[in-house]
């Protein structure tokens, strides 16, 4: 079983049988159970896609929380999370990307920025080394 990030209190929900066509903008955490069109962006925010939400909308945010049906890309500067019976159709990117067993994803998947520091397992070294996708520069 995966460990669900805490997220902030919601500051605007969306219920289910409600719809929007066009651009949501929001702040703080969203959560969204009804159906959206177009395209969901925000600086430093949180959405919940809701297990009965059908969203079909590019998402650019911090962080994502995928329960419900998702048709777009998902853009998070944070992570990305997608549990059952989530679904999401299109690709995603995220510096840390969970998907539970049970989720469906076709898409695909880009872990840009993160970076990753392992320590040596040797007694007599403290030598930590960091691993990042992006290039050294010469």
């Amino acid at each position: 079983m995966g460990r669900k990030k805490k997220v902030g209190s919601i500051s605007t929900f969306l219920g289910y049988g409600s719809s929007i066509e066009g651009t949501l903008e929001f702040q703080g955490t969203i959560r969204l159970d009804g159906n959206v069109r177009g395209r969901i962006t925000s600086n430093g925010g949180t959405v919940i896609v809701g297990e009965k939400a059908v969203i079909n909308a590019d998402i650019i945010v911090d962080g994502a929380i995928i329960m419900g049906e998702v048709n777009g890309t998902i853009d998070a500067k944070d992570r990305i999370e997608v549990y059952p019976p989530g679904r999401v159709v299109g690709d995603i990117q995220a510096p840390m990307i969970s998907i539970d067993t049970g989720a469906v994803f076709n898409g695909n998947c880009g872990m840009k920025g993160q970076q990753t520091v392992f320590e040596k397992k040797s007694p007599d070294s403290s030598e930590k080394l960091a691993i990042t996708d992006e290039p050294k520069k010469k």
